[in-house]
């Protein structure tokens, strides 16, 4: 049996990871009560190194919340870097021209966020899905179908029979009526 390669890019590694971090924010008043915290501008990004994929990141907390015995509120903005690091199982063992592919299949959300004295001690949860996408090879065996069926061709027309049948006054015939 004969086999054929095919050389595509296809996803060789894939997988998904729920992360929950702690943060602390210090803060110049002593919070009273947390407002509130939302998470905006996530950015990041993934290469390989060795074995593993690292994982850079950053986004920013804003956390809203009282003081001053709940009389005055105000807003705080923090920038909060991270570094994650993942081991992924790789299904081809030859391959070239690797890419990696992170995604934010959650976005980072607060699940709680709580003061004490100047400090807002923050829990991030977020959910990250990575593809590693590389030039890899795939061998199919050729595939010999004697059994094909065609259809017969009629090629027993006579041509020169058919152009005997042609009327050639048949233009002056019907110009003519």
């Amino acid at each position: 049996m004969a086999y054929r390669e095919i050389v595509t890019k296809a996803v060789i590694g894939k997988g998904k990871k729920k992360y929950t971090n702690s943060y602390e924010i210090n803060v110049d008043e002593k919070p009273s009560t947390v407002l509130g915290c939302w998470i905006i501008n996530h950015n990041f990004e993934a290469h390989e190194s060795g074995d593993k994929i690292l994982i850079n990141g950053s986004f920013d907390a804003n956390v809203w919340y009282s003081y001053d015995n709940d009389t005055k509120t105000t807003v705080t903005t923090k920038r909060i870097t991270y570094n994650e690091e993942e081991k992924l199982n790789v299904d081809a063992k030859d391959v070239v021209n690797k890419d990696i592919i992170i995604r934010s299949l959650k976005q980072p959300t607060c699940i709680s966020a709580k003061e004490d004295g100047n400090t807002i001690k923050l829990d991030i949860e977020k959910e990250l899905g990575i593809e590693i996408v590389g030039d890899t090879k795939v061998k199919i065996s050729s595939v010999d179908d004697d059994d094909d069926t065609w259809d017969d061709l009629d090629s027993t027309k006579n041509i020169d029979e058919e152009i005997e049948k042609v009327n050639p006054n048949y233009i002056d015939k019907e110009i003519m009526k």
